[in-house]
């Protein structure tokens, strides 16, 4: 496998890669960012812990099949457009909530949506990946 740099580095890597995208996901239905760039950006993070330390750790770290995370995303995102329909508009128009998180801003189904972009990038990379790195 890869070199003891890279093995005790990635785990730190992989922390800060999930923060980071998280702090992206967050701030994405507000400003430039979101569910892609997240997903792609843990993606990656989890990449570099499997060249670290083999297909095995992604496996045992996730615990779940990246298919089912990937249906999770199109559920969710799918699920977005449910208020907005039920309201008489278009579906998938973004509805906001009344309230807001400090330092995330107004709640709404576009939160949601990047979510679902969110998990099916993560997913699909894992999926590329764990595919790619096959014995």
């Amino acid at each position: 496998m890869g070199s003891l740099i890279l093995k005790t580095s990635s785990r730190f890597l992989l922390i800060i890669f999930a923060m980071f995208s998280l702090f992206l996901l967050l701030r994405g239905h507000q400003q430039p960012g979101g569910g892609f760039t997240g997903g792609l950006l843990l993606g990656g993070g989890f990449a570099l812990h499997g060249l670290a330390h083999g297909r095995r750790a992604i496996e045992e770290l996730l615990g779940l099949d990246p298919k089912a995370i990937v249906g999770c995303g199109l559920l969710a995102a799918l699920a977005s457009g449910v208020p907005a329909a039920l309201g008489g508009r278009p579906f998938l128009t973004g509805t906001w909530s009344a309230w807001s998180l400090p330092g995330v801003g107004k709640i709404g189904s576009v939160l949601l949506f990047d979510l679902g972009v969110y998990l099916v990038v993560f997913g699909t990379i894992l999926l590329v990946y764990l595919s790619l790195s096959e014995e």
